[in-house]
């Protein structure tokens, strides 16, 4: 009887000792929960309010002045290639059926196509990409040098 006792002791006391471990390890492990963090802010995936594509002051000037003396209303003609300037570029963009996907005022991939369509018009040979790089660049300074 007295080695029965002693097991059901022993694997009683094992239990117990079991059961506290794990109770302990339960709240040993809580920590706090870390901060959350956005993987990107909103301030990176925000339109930027003005994008002139590499255009100075006065080559937007002109670029706003050729929207407007071709019937789109860029807005102010004040050398900053804002929502209302792209705006006009995109509606003109897409009238001519370059397609500048949504008229949104965004420098987007589509409406960066549309602008290369549109030079090559002009015989700049601008690989349609949608990427405005320092070719795509140039040209738009090149056609935006004639003042309004």
């Amino acid at each position: 009887m007295r080695a029965v006792t002693r097991t059901l002791v022993g694997a009683g006391t094992a239990v117990g000792i079991a059961v506290g471990s794990l109770a302990a390890a339960g709240t040993a492990s809580a920590a706090t929960a870390p901060e959350t963090r956005p993987a990107v802010s909103a301030e990176a995936v925000a339109p930027l309010a003005v994008n002139n594509l590499g255009l100075n002051t006065t080559q937007a000037k002109n670029w706003q002045c050729w929207l407007r003396d071709t019937g789109y209303n860029p807005g102010a003609i004040d050398g900053q290639l804002g929502t209302n300037s792209w705006k006009a570029a995109q509606n003109k963009f897409n009238d001519l059926g370059l397609n500048a996907g949504a008229v949104d005022g965004v420098v987007g991939p589509n409406t960066i196509k549309a602008l290369q369509r549109y030079l090559n018009i002009f015989d700049y040979g601008l690989t349609v990409d949608g990427i405005a790089g320092s070719k795509t660049k140039a040209a738009f300074a090149d056609f935006n040098s004639i003042g309004c």
